[in-house]
């Protein structure tokens, strides 16, 4: 009788396929006020790419942050609309110049934070329009938000992380696992026929694409795939 499938075996959420969350910072999110706050230490955080930055507010209050690049520790940020626009410091994108990177965006006005978190990652403004702001995101994806989001300005710490080469197999299954990820991974053709699928021949031999409601053994591939094939150019 065939094993559970890789599919099945991730559906089930054992330990294998779980990141260790308890090692992690925990939420990183910008602080919904007017206010001033100094930066006291900047470390690395095990459940993400980017450097975390703790930073004690004028309320007493201690929140941790996405480090940019050239923040140090001692220096001071600040929130709210009448920041100037330097490095760290948080406001909304109807207040940055068209070109100034910025990172951490909110995507409704309150949320703390929710796209271009990455190390080394960055967006920027590329117009100011009536009923919003166009922004540019990494992907190069154009993104229009409501000028009320706040974004920090500057570039996200760790920009030379992908330079560094892996060079050995055990140091890319450490980055893989501390993400809940496997390495290596073989892939389904390379299998028997009775571990998954695809297995036993060169091909999958079968559609990729199948229902939401396939049997376990055989949901593998593109699960309710709304579109499949190349997309055309208009």
């Amino acid at each position: 009788m065939a094993g559970k499938i890789r599919s099945q075996r991730k559906g089930k959420g054992s330990p294998t396929y779980k990141a260790n969350s308890h090692k992690g910072k925990g939420a990183v999110q910008t602080k919904n006020a007017e206010i001033t706050g100094t930066v006291t230490d900047i470390g690395h955080d095990p459940a993400r790419t980017a450097p975390v930055a703790e930073v004690e507010f004028e309320d007493g209050e201690v929140r941790n942050i996405l480090a940019p690049e050239n923040l140090a520790i001692g220096d001071e940020i600040q929130i709210g609309v009448s920041a100037p626009i330097e490095e760290g410091n948080t406001l909304p994108i109807g207040e940055v110049p068209e070109g100034v990177p910025i990172h951490n965006i909110e995507l409704q006005p309150g949320d703390g934070g929710k796209l271009v978190r990455s190390g080394g990652t960055y967006a920027f403004v590329v117009t100011h329009e009536k009923d919003g702001v166009r922004v540019q995101l990494p992907s190069k994806e154009f993104k229009k938000l409501n000028t009320g989001c706040r974004a920090t300005v500057g570039k996200v710490g760790a920009g030379g992380r992908k330079e560094k080469p892996f060079v050995k197999a055990g140091n890319k299954h450490k980055a893989m696992k501390a993400r809940g990820k496997q390495y290596p991974k073989v892939s389904g053709v390379a299998m028997n026929a009775v571990d998954h699928p695809f297995g036993g021949s060169a091909k999958p031999g079968q559609p990729k694409t199948v229902s939401r409601h396939a049997s376990p053994g055989s949901k593998s591939g593109n699960i309710a795939a709304k579109r499949s094939g190349k997309k055309k150019k208009d």
